[in-house]
C-alpha cells in the first residue's frame, strides 16, 4: 500500500527533471542514494512530512514511534504562530522494546484519546515512523476508528523515515492534505481575490512581512499551506482563485493537483528580495483578473509596487556603500538558490556562486539567468573546497544554513544564516531591508579584524 502511494509522487509531471527520466529511472525515485541510517542532520521522509504539516497551529500532532523521532524533529523550524501553540507540543507514543513485541496500536489509541480530551483540537495528525511501520501497526485503521469515535478528523501521515529523503516527505505530506483535508470544508464567504500560498511555512514570521501587501491590494489570503494555518482554512483551500507555490521542491504536486481538480491556476514564486516580491504581486494580480477580479487590480498592484520599491531604495541608502561590490558565496537550497541571488544583486553585491543541489529545473534556469555563467551554479561543495574559496578571499561572506557555518568560521570569514534556523524574517520588502542590515552588521563586526590580525604574541599586534 505504501509503495502504491509512493509511485505517483515519484512520477511528478510538474517536475521538469522527472519528465526527462525513463520509466525505470522514475521508479527508482528522486535520488539515486537513500539517506544513511542514523544521519539525522540531513532529514528523513518523516522529518519532511512533520515540518510541512506541523505549522497547522491548532491541530494536535502525534508522533507514533520512539521518543527520539519526536525529540530530533521537534521545533526544528522556527515556524511562528499568531495564535495557538498546540503545534509546538511534543506529543508522542514513546514506543519501547515491549511495544515492538506486543504492538503499539493500543498505545496510539490511548494517545489520540488523551490529546483530544486535553486539548480539544479540530483535528489530529498521526505520524507513522520507521519502527511501527516495520512491526506492522495499522495506523490507518486506528485513525479511522478514532475519527468515528471522537467525531473529528484523525489523519494518518504514512511517511516512515526509511522511504526516502526529507523532500520526499514534504511531497507525501502534500498528498496527505490532498487525500484527507483539502476539499472537506467550505468557507462562509468567497471573493474574486481569494488566494492560497503553498509551501510557505512562516519561518520566523516571513509570512507576516507579506500579508500587509495583500491587504493593501484587497487580496484575501484564504488559505495558508501551512505556515500559521488553522485546520479549517486548509479544508477550504480548494476555493482559492489562484495559488503560488513558494517552495516548489516541497509541494509542487499540491499546486498541480489543485489546478487539475479545481481549476486553480498556480505559479512558482518567491518573496525573497525586491524583484521576486514585485513579480509575485504582479502575477497574482494578473491571474486574479483572468479569474474574474476587477481589472483595476493590475494598476493598483503597479502603484503599490512603485511606492514600496521607492521606499526600499530610500531606506537602503545607509547600507549601500557597505555592501556594494562585496562577494558572496550562497550555499542554500530550494527557491532560495535563485531568489536570494536576485536579492543580493539588488543590494549591489556580487554572487560568486550558488548551490542548486536542491533546486528544481525552473530554479536552476532562473539562477543561470541571474548569474549568467554555468560555472557559478554548484552542486554539493566539499568542505575543503568551500574553505579554500573563503580563505583565499574569493568570497567576503558566506550565506548558508547552520551545518556549514563552521567552514566559514574556521576560515575566519563572515557567515550569516539564511535557512530555517535563523531568527530574522527576510521575506518581502521589509525583509529585504532586514537582510541588508544583518549582512552589513556581520561584515563590519570588529571580530573579523581581530581574528585575522596578529595574535598578542606576534609582531605587529596592536591592542
Amino acid at each position: 500500500m505504501l509503495t502504491d502511494r509512493l509511485a505517483p509522487v515519484f512520477d511528478e509531471p510538474a517536475c521538469a527533471t522527472n519528465r526527462a527520466k525513463t520509466d525505470a529511472q522514475k521508479k527508482a525515485g528522486c535520488k539515486t542514494k537513500g539517506p544513511t541510517p542514523g544521519a539525522a542532520a540531513g532529514g528523513c521522509a518523516f522529518d519532511g512530512a512533520k515540518i510541512s504539516l506541523q505549522p497547522i497551529v491548532d491541530a494536535a500532532h502525534i508522533v507514533h514511534g520512539p521518543i527520539a523521532c519526536e525529540g530530533n524533529n521537534w521545533d526544528n523550524r522556527h515556524s511562528a504562530s499568531s495564535g495557538s501553540d498546540l503545534y509546538r507540543r511534543g506529543l508522542t507514543t514513546d514506543l519501547t522494546e515491549l511495544d515492538v513485541i506486543h504492538g503499539g496500536e493500543k498505545k496510539l489509541w490511548k494517545a489520540i484519546r488523551q490529546a483530544i480530551e486535553k486539548f480539544d483540537p479540530p483535528a489530529v495528525f498521526v505520524y507513522q515512523t520507521c519502527v511501527p511501520a516495520l512491526t506492522g501497526d495499522d495506523i490507518r485503521a486506528v485513525c479511522a476508528a478514532a475519527t468515528e469515535r471522537h467525531g473529528r478528523p484523525v489523519i494518518p501521515v504514512e511517511v516512515p523515515g526509511f522511504v526516502g529523503s526529507k523532500n520526499l516527505g514534504n511531497r507525501l505530506a502534500g498528498e496527505t492534505l490532498l487525500d484527507h483535508v483539502i476539499g472537506t470544508g467550505e468557507p462562509e464567504t468567497t471573493t474574486p481575490t481569494d488566494i492560497c500560498l503553498i509551501a510557505e511555512f512562516n519561518i520566523v514570521g516571513d509570512l507576516w512581512q507579506v500579508e500587509p501587501l495583500f491587504k493593501a491590494l484587497g487580496i484575501r489570503l484564504l488559505s495558508r499551506l501551512t505556515g500559521d494555518a488553522r485546520y479549517r482554512e486548509v479544508t477550504w483551500a480548494h476555493r482559492a482563485k489562484a495559488s503560488m507555490v513558494v517552495c516548489s521542491q516541497a509541494m509542487v504536486n499540491v499546486g498541480r493537483k489543485m489546478q487539475e481538480r479545481w481549476g486553480i491556476p498556480y505559479f512558482e514564486g518567491s518573496f525573497n528580495g525586491v524583484r521576486a516580491t514585485s513579480e509575485a504581486l504582479r502575477t497574482f494580480a494578473r491571474l486574479l483578473v483572468e479569474q474574474g477580479a476587477d481589472a483595476d487590480l493590475i494598476d493598483r498592484a503597479e502603484t503599490l509596487i512603485a511606492d514600496k520599491e521607492a521606499e526600499v531604495r530610500r531606506r537602503f541608502a545607509p547600507f549601500r556603500d557597505i555592501l556594494a561590490g562585496k562577494k558572496v558565496l550562497l550555499y542554500t537550497g530550494g527557491n532560495k538558490s535563485w531568489s536570494i541571488v536576485s536579492t543580493l544583486q539588488d543590494m549591489g553585491m556580487e554572487v560568486i556562486g550558488t548551490s542548486v543541489r536542491k533546486a528544481t529545473d525552473h530554479g536552476k534556469d532562473r539562477a543561470r539567468d541571474l548569474l549568467g555563467e554555468e560555472q557559478k551554479l554548484f552542486g554539493a561543495i566539499p568542505n575543503a573546497e568551500m574553505f579554500r574559496m573563503l580563505k583565499e578571499g574569493e568570497a567576503d561572506i558566506m550565506l548558508s544554513g547552520g551545518r556549514s557555518q563552521f567552514v566559514a568560521l574556521n576560515a575566519r570569514r563572515p557567515w550569516l544564516d539564511t535557512n530555517q534556523e535563523r531568527h530574522h524574517a527576510y521575506a518581502g520588502y521589509e525583509g529585504f531591508l532586514v537582510l541588508a542590515e544583518r549582512i552589513a552588521l556581520t561584515l563590519t563586526a570588529p571580530i573579523w579584524q581581530q581574528v585575522n590580525g596578529p595574535a598578542p604574541w606576534e609582531e605587529g599586534y596592536a591592542p
